[in-house]
């Protein structure tokens, strides 16, 4: 007898391609960045950080509850992710002004059994 389990994301669950040369910083998270959730306003795990253009300096790490104001957050600024699993694709100016900071872009392929 088998069991099979299946769950459902609303996107992919893990963006991070490799853990090796991985760099973060903690930063303020404003409140503005957040997304209604239930009661909470959340900022996402792999929203780009502080926007998605030439201004980015990063990638949020893991979801920050911002419901109550601005709040301390870790955002990746090196190493290597999966564009394709982010919450929103990367912009182009964005990619470039990441990659010349050491913060690179791949693409995820799906797993086939």
């Amino acid at each position: 007898m088998s069991y099979t389990n299946v769950e459902k994301y609303d996107e992919m669950p893990q963006f991070i391609a490799s853990a090796v040369g991985l760099r973060q910083s903690t930063r303020q998270i404003p409140q503005s960045m957040g997304v209604q959730d239930g009661v909470k306003l959340i900022v996402k795990a792999g929203t780009m950080f502080p926007a998605n253009d030439a201004t980015a300096v990063g990638v949020i790490f893991g979801p920050v509850d911002v419901t109550y104001g601005d709040h301390a957050g870790s955002v990746v600024i090196g190493g290597h992710l999966y564009g394709n699993r982010l919450p929103v694709v990367p912009a182009a100016a964005a990619k470039t002004t990441l990659q010349a900071n050491g913060l690179y872009f791949e693409d995820a392929v799906g797993m086939v059994r």
